[in-house]
């Protein structure tokens, strides 16, 4: 707080209290999140004009009280750009890949783990399961380790600890040591992403922000796409283990090159632990991707799954009351107020829904209806991450010049358009529409995913980037796995009723019979049920993943009206927007 009565807020920004006087902290987190008429993010006094700020990014040293207090109390410092942010950007998006990439990687390696270790498979998706439930708890803590223990520390040791974790997994004896493993091994994943996209908020020039968000979309986006095809390599010709091996390399020569190269970024103030907001969402996303997870397995309508969702909603609930009333926040959810935001988190949702979505059912059909193995069932799905990897780099770029608006509204058009041609999935179709229908699918992706997330980080005060980076990542993670339950929910209904529909049109004396009737007396017989049979079941799977597909286009379709709500044009060198 200055002798003057203002507490400053960023270049500009300031909120006038009485001298001597101590506002509510409700009051002093409404004042550093206000959303003006035309989608800015400021609390700027007439009495204090913006700063102007040099071509490099970096504002210049304030002075008198101002300088002795530049941050909001419980935030973190605004810093300058790095003149090396080209090279620490190439280093962050590394461990950024890394980190994602083994969360499908290690999908494709089930059947060999359980080969390796015996169990049910169900027993053995805990690998999967585990990782996932750990993120949750993990991912709302990042940004309060960010703040308290500074972000450059932070990703080192993040990524020290994920390659040390990967090392665990890969030399694991047992079932049940693999899965804590990967619990260790998740506790580093879940800080990666959300410390990345903060230190490039802290160490890029505003202007040049959309160029290095298509870089780290090449992480968030494009690492996932390939996960399968290393994955299957690796399974079929190598070894699982090699799939955690491969971290520990990339992690440590990734430490080495973080610690030369990436800037030191001042801390911010240190706050309290809000220990209650972290016990209430720690416990709710527990619950909820608890319940998204075994869902299936349990039942949707089990008491366990819906005492689940109830515990995981209630918990959220009293997350956000707890949020709203102490002083420093674990997450502050009042940045849901500032709509352009929420948007993007709405549209980001969407979007990561279709990516995960099309990136599970594709294959699997491939595999099923087509008897593709994993390997090759994954380099016929390359040629979109591909796509993804080129245009990820040039929307960013375009995004500098025009904003984010056009590029995804044009970007989610075409990837509706391309989830539509999906819909047109049979035994029959071949590997030439597969490539062209997800290729056109990705083109809208690679240009829409990494503009539409810049954007809304971008619409909040440089010092809150942090906890919107966590908000970012919780909103993710929890709409992928909750849109993914909910369609695996849908397509086993759909199957069973169309299984039950089609048989029962289907002449008697070509289906197999059920236990205590009468078979097919003759070979020749019983080989035509079986195709029936089989010509029956590709069919259902067809149809239930191809309604899935007009579903998921009809969501991304409607994104388009949200999209065009987006900022026209891309945030001024200095701007706190």
């Amino acid at each position: 707080m200055s002798p003057h009565g203002c507490q400053v807020i960023g270049p500009g920004a300031a909120y006038a209290t009485a001298p001597g006087s101590t506002a509510p902290a409700r009051a002093t987190r409404d004042a550093k999140i206000s959303a003006p008429t035309d989608g800015s993010v400021s609390s700027v006094s007439a009495a204090d004009p913006p700063t102007p700020v040099a071509a490099g990014g970096t504002a210049p040293a304030p002075r008198g009280a101002a300088a002795r207090d530049t941050a909001p109390r419980g935030t973190a410092p605004i810093a300058g750009a790095s003149p090396r942010w080209g090279l620490a950007l190439a280093v962050l998006v590394v461990g950024m890949f890394m980190s994602v990439l083994d969360v499908t990687i290690v999908n494709v390696a089930v059947p060999a783990i359980q080969t390796d270790f015996g169990g049910s498979l169900r027993d053995v998706l805990w690998i999967a399961t585990a990782y996932t439930l750990t993120l949750g708890v993990v991912v709302p803590v990042s940004g309060w380790l960010g703040d308290r223990f500074g972000l450059r520390k932070v990703y080192l040791l993040a990524l020290l600890g994920f390659a040390a974790g990967s090392a665990l997994c890969a030399i694991a004896w047992s079932l049940n040591a693999l899965i804590v493993f990967r619990i260790l091994q998740a506790v580093s994943g879940g800080i990666l992403p959300v410390v990345t996209m903060t230190l490039i908020y802290r160490i890029v020039p505003r202007e040049k922000i959309g160029t290095a968000m298509g870089m780290y979309g090449l992480g968030v986006v494009f690492a996932p796409a390939v996960g399968p095809v290393l994955g299957g390599y690796l399974v079929e010709y190598v070894n699982w283990r090699l799939v955690f091996y491969i971290n520990v390399p990339i992690g440590l020569l990734g430490a080495a090159a973080a610690a030369a190269v990436i800037p030191k970024v001042m801390k911010g103030t240190a706050r309290r632990f809000d220990l209650a907001g972290f016990a209430t969402i720690a416990l709710g996303l527990f619950a909820i991707l608890l319940a998204a997870s075994k869902g299936e397995d349990w039942g949707w309508t089990g008491y366990r799954i819906l005492m689940l969702f109830t515990a995981g909603l209630l918990s959220v609930a009293l997350f956000v009351v707890i949020e709203l009333e102490v002083t420093s926040p674990l997450l502050d959810v009042r940045l849901l107020k500032v709509w352009p935001f929420t948007n993007s988190l709405l549209l980001s949702a969407v979007l990561f829904i279709n990516l995960l979505a099309v990136a599970f059912y594709v294959p699997v059909y491939l595999q099923q209806g087509q008897g593709f193995q994993a390997f090759n069932a994954g380099l016929l799905t390359l040629p979109q991450a591909l796509v993804m990897g080129v245009l990820m780099p040039l929307s960013g770029r375009i995004y500098d010049k025009i904003g984010a608006r056009w590029l995804a509204t044009i970007g989610l058009a075409i990837c509706a358009v391309g989830t539509y041609l999906l819909v047109g999935i049979t035994p029959a179709m071949t590997r030439a529409e597969v490539i062209t229908w997800t290729c056109v699918r990705a083109v809208g992706m690679g240009m829409a995913m990494m503009p539409i997330m810049t954007a809304g980080i971008s619409a909040v005060p440089p010092a809150l980037t942090n906890q919107a980076s966590a908000l970012t990542n919780v909103v993710r993670q929890v709409a992928a796995a909750l849109g993914l339950a909910a369609l695996a929910a849908l397509a086993t209904t759909q199957q069973a009723q169309l299984f039950a529909d089609r048989a029962a049109l289907t002449p008697a004396t070509t289906m197999p019979r059920a236990a205590g009737h009468t078979a097919p007396r003759t070979p020749a017989a019983f080989t035509a049920a079986y195709q029936q049979f089989q010509h029956l079941r590709l069919a259902v799977l067809a149809t239930s993943y191809s309604n899935l597909f007009l579903l998921i286009a009809t969501l991304t379709a409607t994104g388009v009206i949200l999209a065009l709500f987006l900022r026209h044009s891309s945030p001024r060198p200095g701007s706190p927007d």
